[in-house]
């Protein structure tokens, strides 16, 4: 019988990302340090060891805010308060991302009237909403020999939209398709 190779396991828990991690009282490395206090008055650069007791005095911690800076700045804070106040400022810019969607609208060089008068209205219903619109103009078999009709359907398009929206993409081939890139004028 064989005997295989034995792998050593780590079975601790993976590390996270250290650069994210705020260090808190005895975590912090450096010597010296320049203090803030609770109240956001500087205490100068002190050592560590004397920060440290200042924060235990207040009842509080002692938190490296700015560990990039020379000597790394600390304040004395409710590291729990702190933590909070992180997850709220990040929860807060989470929720002021704009999100953009782009929305694809698919036509042929021939398509009829009632057919384009719906697309539009969806281009229109895409754009009210804040969407980009992508419309892709699909060209089949021998249509491809007349590129114009795509060009002027997709000028048209242009032309019905002008109050709503602005060219993002003027009208170019990419294979079979030429595309059209719409996006809604900006709300002043």
């Amino acid at each position: 019988m064989k005997k295989g190779k034995t792998i050593a396991i780590n079975r601790q828990r993976p590390e996270k990302n250290r650069k994210d991690e705020v260090r808190v009282n005895d975590a912090i490395t450096a010597r010296q340090v320049r203090v803030i206090d609770e109240t956001g008055a500087q205490l100068g650069v002190i050592s560590t060891d004397e920060a440290m007791n200042k924060a235990y005095d207040a009842g509080l911690d002692l938190v490296e805010v700015s560990p990039n800076a020379e000597p790394p700045v600390c304040k004395i804070i409710d590291y729990g308060k702190y933590k909070f106040q992180l997850q709220k400022k990040a929860a807060e810019a989470r929720k002021n991302q704009v999100k953009t969607t782009v929305k694809e609208v698919t036509i042929r060089p021939q398509t009829e009237e009632h057919d384009y008068q719906i697309k539009l209205k969806n281009i229109v219903k895409f754009i009210t909403k804040g969407d980009k619109v992508k419309v892709s103009l699909r060209f089949r078999g021998r249509e491809i020999t007349h590129k114009e009709l795509g060009y002027e359907m997709l000028k048209r398009i242009e032309a019905d939209t002008k109050d709503l929206a602005k060219v993002d993409q003027a009208p170019k081939m990419e294979g079979r398709f030429m595309l059209l890139m719409l996006s809604p004028l900006s709300k002043k």
